[in-house]
């Protein structure tokens, strides 16, 4: 699931997500190239929540928006790198909220000694929940995918802070689906995102004037010619 954020009064929770994503300065106006050299207008990096209050709070959005969309899921799994104080700290504020479930992660090249290999945490079982910040063209899903599917478990869902809902490429040419649509249709996993590129329309088209309305202007436009519907 995806919140339908595309509705006249949007969605609160992702319009607050949005908000809290600016004051923290982990979404940012500009210029910026992205993974598939596109110049983008606007850049969202979840590292940039670097303090433990923001961390926290951004726990509250994912474990929030999953609660929301009713995804069912065993455990936890975060990615190295980024997906790993992501994982941590959603599978905490679930906990807070009394829905205790293990977690684990990876690491980018085996330990030789002490307990060894890739995985650290609970043992892989059940319906595991990966966590992550964006997808750009799903090959971190895929990698934890195999990961998830090589210990014997099943990758169910993925949760994200922001879908763009741009266009991947495959090969440096763009096709006609995003990263989001391409684990949902074709890996068949379930993902929720906490807001997605139409609520940053939102939220900005509520602000008009001056210098957001400029971001707006751009925004829109890139969404126009990279957007997926």
């Amino acid at each position: 699931m995806v919140f339908d954020s595309d509705r006249a009064d949007g969605n609160a929770l992702a319009l607050e997500f949005v908000q809290f994503a600016v004051e923290s300065g982990a979404l940012r106006f500009g210029e910026f190239k992205t993974k598939a050299g596109r110049m983008s207008p606007y850049f969202f990096n979840a590292g940039l929540f670097d303090d433990g209050a923001k961390l926290g709070r951004l726990a509250q959005f994912y474990a929030k928006a999953l609660i929301c969309s009713g995804i069912e899921f065993d455990m936890i799994f975060g990615p190295a790198y980024k997906g790993i104080p992501l994982g941590a700290a959603v599978a905490i504020e679930l906990a807070r909220l009394g829905r205790n479930v293990p977690f684990a992660y990876n690491r980018k090249e085996a330990k030789d000694h002490g307990e060894g290999g890739t995985l650290v945490g609970a043992p892989l079982k059940g319906r595991v929940l990966i966590v992550d910040d964006v997808m750009s063209a799903g090959t971190a899903v895929r990698e934890s995918i195999a990961i998830i599917r090589s210990a014997g478990a099943i990758p169910h869902a993925v949760v994200i802070a922001l879908d763009r809902q741009e266009k991947a490429t495959e090969n440096g040419v763009d096709v006609d689906h995003s990263a989001v649509q391409y684990v949902r249709n074709q890996l068949g996993l379930e993902v929720c995102a906490i807001a997605r590129l139409a609520d940053l329309l939102h939220y900005l088209s509520a602000r008009p004037g001056g210098e957001i309305a400029d971001h707006h202007a751009r925004v829109l436009a890139y969404r126009q010619r990279y957007g997926v519907e």
